[in-house]
């Protein structure tokens, strides 16, 4: 499995915890736990996301598989917008204008 530097998973996260909280909760609600209320992206790897998410029955991590690899840093913009328009696509809301 490849691993970040915690450089590259700080900047990845708080870019989508401080520009994208609604695409975190869109990615969460479709691919983990439809009844989130809220998700913050805690960390990531080559194969997946994670995200910390709440419910009415509290706080749970979740990890969400990308749909291809993120082999490196420039790959997992990609791989975060595959998994966001997916996301869309499968609960049938238009994708914002990013």
């Amino acid at each position: 499995m490849t691993r970040f530097d915690a450089d590259v998973v700080a900047a990845v996260t708080g870019h989508m915890n401080d520009d994208h909280a609604d695409d975190n909760l869109l990615i969460v609600r479709a691919f983990a736990e439809p009844t989130a209320t809220a998700a913050r992206m805690i960390g990531l790897d080559a194969e997946a996301g994670q995200w910390q998410l709440t419910t009415a029955d509290g706080e749970r991590i979740v990890r969400v598989p990308w749909l291809e690899p993120a082999t490196d840093r420039a790959a997992i913009r990609g791989a975060v917008v595959a998994l966001y328009h997916a996301a869309c696509e499968r609960l049938g809301v238009a994708p914002a204008e990013h």
